[in-house]
């Protein structure tokens, strides 16, 4: 992957986190609230792919 790929995936990612924070704040939701959906969210994708590692062993 070129390096101008990469740099423009990170942006967007960087982006795409910015705007999600915004909308979230600006329609009233609560901190705490945001932070028990992130980390549900990224519990339920750990658990989902904790058999299946790229690696032996």
């Amino acid at each position: 992957m070129p390096l101008t790929h990469f740099l423009l995936l990170v942006l967007a990612v960087i982006v795409a986190a910015v705007l999600t924070l915004w909308v979230s704040f600006t329609a009233g939701v609560p901190e705490v609230a945001l932070a028990l959906v992130v980390l549900t969210a990224a519990a339920v994708i750990h658990l989902g792919h904790r058999n299946r590692h790229d690696h032996e062993g």
